[in-house]
């Protein structure tokens, strides 16, 4: 854990937290072969990460992206409408590095960084019992960039639970709203 962040994967490697245990296994490669080795090593562990996350939810998967582009930043949104964890795992051409970890408040979410900036997605799927209505509410002040963090955990939860017991880490317990409590 990081900062309050559990990584679940990460292309942005440092040889110097690699080295110790390649020079020990491979002796005989050159540290260019080692440091090549490293990102073919890592990229299985990718391939690992998406079987590890092949969960199922009973509902689409909200994609909240804050995007840094040529022209400033902005707020985007995606649906994926498969509903499962693994998807979020993408391999996008034009992302040079990019970290997905579940965050201190059960979120997971990656950081993605690209020719033009970076870009910080929140991931999160609908709650049971909302309307499309409100889905529908939410998706607009999302395209319109006047959606809060309220507006988002009122209609979604988060998914960073599911991957905790996968990964087996502690995970802080959500607080209950009123109507749960009552």
């Amino acid at each position: 854990m990081t900062d309050g962040k559990h990584i679940i994967w990460t292309d942005y490697l440092d040889y110097d937290d690699w080295k110790a245990d390649l020079e020990a296994q491979y002796p005989e490669l050159s540290e260019n072969e080692r440091m090549d080795l490293m990102y073919e090593i890592n990229g299985t562990y990718f391939q690992d990460e998406k079987t590890n996350l092949d969960i199922q939810l009973s509902r689409p998967i909200l994609v909240v992206g804050d995007l840094g582009l040529w022209h400033g930043r902005r707020m985007g949104y995606k649906e994926m409408e498969s509903g499962n964890i693994r998807d979020c795992l993408c391999s996008e051409r034009d992302i040079d590095n990019a970290t997905w970890y579940v965050d201190k408040n059960g979120d997971f979410r990656c950081d993605a960084i690209h020719h033009d900036g970076t870009n910080h997605y929140l991931y999160r799927t609908y709650k049971d019992g909302v309307s499309e209505t409100q889905i529908d509410n939410l998706k607009e002040k999302l395209y319109r960039g006047t959606a809060t963090r309220a507006d988002i955990t009122r209609i979604t939860r988060r998914l960073g639970d599911e991957i905790a017991k996968v990964h087996g880490f502690p995970i802080l317990r959500q607080r209950k709203t009123a109507v749960q409590e009552r």
